[in-house]
């Protein structure tokens, strides 16, 4: 299962195993099974504090609990933790061994405080990024207290439960048998869902906070480089985010990034995070803007307002809010959301295995979409406004020789059917005829592009028809002492690679104007 190099990283992250753990595998005698059992017992070869039992009793086979001898940790892998899932395997394997976690110490103590009975089942796929943040962040919870137990299920391995449960998007989150979420999620966010009054005492910390004299509203490259630049320049710097690391997160696959040659989205934003705490910078997570009152309006400095109820003042802002995937906006799309309905094809791609999906878009990511696609479900219908595609002449020359894939220009979709459960049909309008036609289906992936995090401001900096916020050659706003960066602004290329030089552009005019105006 291992190659050499693998097993060789592998075995030096199990030297930092301190205590001593068993591995216990449910099998039977499907090929998975004896694949899973070939893994766990390389694993179990690489340390002599893990012992490997292979009497399981779980119901899901294959799959295997981790256990500290004489506890119940409550961690289980339903499945065969390979491609982005591996990473959450070494992780429950270091913790259940006892290597600390880089978790705050404020949040352990929040985590180990919870009560109640909490049983947990994540599904995931392989192939997505968005999946282990939730994975990990729950595996670690279920080491901390004992009354948390996590189940992770790689959906594409159990199909039927899949189908029975009417898990169309991954990763999904189930809690004591209820549908508790979908999509990434961290530590922070799920324990401020199940311990109410979080929102309310980080609100309350939130208005206790002295002004700033650089406020950077959001958490993506963009904001990551004015929060650092600021905060070298020695000024009080924070950082409130609605999601640190924003649509990077997202991202599978980065292969522009100068002077990386690849990476991937998730990885990226953590080092972010790192570099931006290295500061001292106060970051503010799962806050979403919701008003921004100019120094003009209450004489001295700028207020911005939180749905959590929280304000922070702050003697220049900078505006870095990102964008989000832009919706259809038609009758069923809101509705089957998750049930059918999508937006990330690498994440949720797995789940409809076998089945026919629509792929709305005909630029780069739309055809990227439909070409992954190809190679999972039985067919593929790309639909594409225009009457022509946008994507990359080599992508449209890579569609066009797949089998399973038909495109159709020229095309308006009208409407999301379903049966009230699930997607079942897509409607869509022949623009050159008025013709509404009808396209029996499972799954529709939506690629058609951004849309920029900017309702919050509207009436309060210009914005342009589109909604992003109206900035010069150094960043500025409308309003003085408001700056702005990143793909929520009117700079033509949403890239990450610019996003974090308008950033670092931004928070050099905020300090410029501090100077000028102190």
């Amino acid at each position: 299962m291992l190659d050499a190099n693998l097993k060789a990283q592998l075995q030096t992250y199990l030297q930092k195993v301190t205590q001593p753990f068993e591995i216990v595998a449910s099998l039977d005698n499907s090929a998975k099974s004896t694949e899973l059992k070939s893994l766990l017992e390389e694993i179990a070869s690489l340390s002599d504090k893990i012992t490997l039992k292979l009497d399981g009793k779980d119901e899901r086979k294959p799959s295997f609990a981790l256990n500290r001898i004489g506890e119940n940790m409550g961690v289980v892998f339903a499945g065969i933790p390979m491609g982005h899932e591996f990473t959450s395997l070494v992780l429950a394997l270091l913790q259940v061994g006892g290597h600390p976690s880089k978790l705050a110490q404020e949040m352990i103590e929040q985590i180990q405080g919870l009560d109640g009975r909490y049983e947990f089942e994540t599904y995931f796929s392989l192939s997505c990024q968005n999946c282990p943040d939730v994975v990990q962040a729950l595996n670690l919870m279920a080491v901390l207290n004992p009354n948390i137990r996590h189940v992770a299920i790689d959906g594409a391995l159990f199909q039927e439960e899949v189908e029975q449960r009417q898990v169309m998007s991954v990763p999904m989150v189930f809690l004591n048998g209820e549908m508790f979420g979908q999509g990434r999620m961290g530590v922070e966010e799920i324990v401020a869902r199940l311990d109410t009054g979080s929102a309310d005492r980080a609100a309350e910390k939130m208005n206790e906070q002295a002004p700033f004299e650089v406020l950077v509203v959001g958490g993506g490259p963009a904001g990551s480089a004015a929060a650092i630049y600021s905060a070298r320049k020695g000024i009080r710097t924070g950082v409130a985010a609605e999601r640190f690391g924003g649509q990077v997160m997202d991202t599978l696959s980065i292969e522009n990034f100068i002077s990386v040659k690849e990476t991937e989205g998730p990885k990226l934003a953590r080092a972010m995070e790192e570099h931006v705490r290295e500061y001292g910078v106060d970051i503010m997570n799962l806050q979403r803007a919701s008003k921004l009152i100019p120094a003009a309006e209450q004489g001295g400095l700028h207020t911005v307002e939180f749905e959590s109820g929280g304000k922070l003042q702050a003697k220049t802002v900078i505006l870095a809010t990102g964008a989000r995937w832009r919706e259809m906006n038609v009758p069923g799309e809101q509705e089957y959301r998750t049930k059918g309905v999508a937006y990330c094809p690498h994440c949720d791609g797995p789940l409809f295995k076998g089945k026919r999906v629509a792929v709305i878009g005909g630029g780069n990511s739309g055809v990227e979409a439909a070409i992954d696609l190809a190679g999972i479900v039985a067919e593929v219908t790309l639909i594409e406004f225009d009457t022509r595609l946008r994507a990359d002449e080599v992508l449209q020359k890579k569609l066009n020789s797949l089998a399973n894939v038909k495109v159709i220009k020229n095309a308006l979709t009208t409407e999301v059917k379903g049966d009230g459960s699930k997607v079942t049909a897509l409607v869509y309008k022949d623009r050159a005829t008025e013709e509404l036609h009808t396209i029996e289906l499972e799954g529709i992936f939506v690629q058609i592009g951004l849309l920029p995090n900017s309702e919050w401001l509207k009436d309060t900096v210009a914005l342009s028809n589109r909604g992003e916020i109206e900035i010069d050659a150094r960043g500025a706003t409308s309003v003085p002492g408001v700056f702005a960066a990143g793909d929520v602004t009117t700079v033509p290329y949403k890239q990450i690679i610019i996003s974090m030089g308008d950033g670092a552009k931004a928070s050099l005019s905020a300090f410029d104007h501090i100077i000028r105006n102190s």
